[in-house]
Parts: structure tokens; sequence; C-alpha cells
């Protein structure tokens, strides 16, 4: 059975959200700490991630950096704070979705179930366009449909799937504005939700990996107040 990660150091609710996801027969493990939702993360797989913001130690924002890293699992944050910075910088940081504390069980249960929905139909997806995607070729830019994974002057680079749908989604529209909604149904498979900082957190991850000046991409270049667009030029 596939299992949802909880990452608290609140032990009383750490138990709480236990309880509630068993209700809905889902199973669950609890880690007090990042450090050990880390660890957990490289040695089992897990369909979700519900991480605290406030932890002693590795912070929610500080952990979630390193879990984008190597893994878009989906991750569900729980916040103490309610105030729009902090959820933005979550958001920023590439989290699917928050809750602030305390928080109604029927509310948390809906969000869990959009993530556990979201994630099950990116994998249905993936599977379906795996067969008919073509390798790409620019300059100083080849993209691997098989391997995930693209080849630039740094060598090959692997990339996280929500990096590699959206990098190719916008190099077969080489030259064309995309705006974040088209980007957004076209990767996340569903109807567009205002999640433009997740696009943006994505797309801020693939020009660290691939443009020689992250700052001034070469590939996906902003076009500002509409979306993005895949340099006509390479």
């Amino acid at each position: 059975m596939k299992k949802i990660l909880i990452a608290d150091d609140d032990k009383e609710l750490c138990k709480l959200i236990q309880i509630t996801l068993k209700s809905e027969n889902i199973d669950s493990k609890i880690c007090f700490s990042g450090i050990e939702a880390i660890n957990e993360l490289e040695k089992d797989e897990y369909i979700m991630l519900i991480l605290d913001v406030m932890m002693p130690g590795l912070d929610g924002f500080r952990t979630l950096e390193i879990v984008r890293e190597s893994s878009d699992i989906p991750v569900l944050m729980l916040t103490a704070k309610d105030d729009t910075s902090s959820k933005v910088k979550g958001l920023r940081l590439g989290a699917d979705d928050y809750i602030t504390k305390p928080f109604n069980t029927d509310e948390f249960l809906a969000r869990v179930d959009s993530l556990i929905r979201r994630y099950n139909m990116n994998n249905k997806a993936s599977q379906n366009t795996e067969d008919c995607r073509e390798t790409l070729h620019f300059d100083g830019l080849e993209i691997f449909p098989d391997e995930y994974s693209v080849k630039t002057d740094k060598g090959m680079i692997e990339l996280l799937p929500k990096e590699f749908d959206i990098l190719y989604f916008c190099a077969i529209n080489q030259g064309r504005i995309l705006t974040k909604k088209q980007i957004y149904e076209a990767v996340w498979n569903e109807s567009y939700a205002f999640d433009d900082n997740n696009i943006m957190s994505v797309i801020s991850r693939i020009r660290k990996k691939i443009e020689e000046d992250s700052s001034n991409p070469k590939y996906i270049q902003t076009v500002k107040g509409i979306g993005y667009r895949f340099n006509k030029g390479v």
C-alpha cells in the first residue's frame, strides 16, 4: 500500500493526522524532523508529503527546498501562520497546497484527496505520453524524453518529471507565447487553479539546471504579464 509521509514535531497533531487518514483507509508514517523526513523519502516510496513549516533545526521551507532537488512528490504544508508571505514562500519553493492550523478535518481530507488525485492523474498522463515523445535538438540543448534528461554544455542533466514536462511542452511550442494557464493545464492535466507560484518555482529550477545564466535565460524566456516562450532563435 502506498503511504503518505507526515513531518511535524507536534506529536499529538501527527497522531491526529494519522488517525484521520486511517479513517479514509490511507496509510501513513510520521517523522518528527526535516532531516528524518528527507532520509525517509530516500528509503521508501510515498504519494504525498505533509510538511509543517515551523520545525526546530531544519524548518519546513529548507526541508522543502532539499526535497525539491530530487523529487516532485505532492507537498501539503501545515502552517500556524495565517499570513500571505509564509504561504507564498512555500508555494514558490514548490509546495502544492497549504492549510493553516488549527484546521477542519473535512477541509484537510479534501485537500489530501485533491493532491492524491493529481498525483494519480499525472502518473497516468506521463505513462500515456512517454511513448509518443521525440528527442528534440536545439542550440546547446538536447532533450531526451526516454530518460527525462537533457544534454547541455554542462553535460547530461536529469530533470524531475514536472521540470521535464514543462520544458518539453514549451520546447514543442517553440516561439509561441504560452500563458501560465496553458502550461498548467497541459502539464498538470487538470483545470487551472491559479497556481502561478508553482509554475514559477518549477521554471526557476529548470533554468538553474540548464542555463549558463539563469537570470538571463536562453531557452525559456519570460513574457512579462503573460507567461513564457521557448526562444525561437535557438
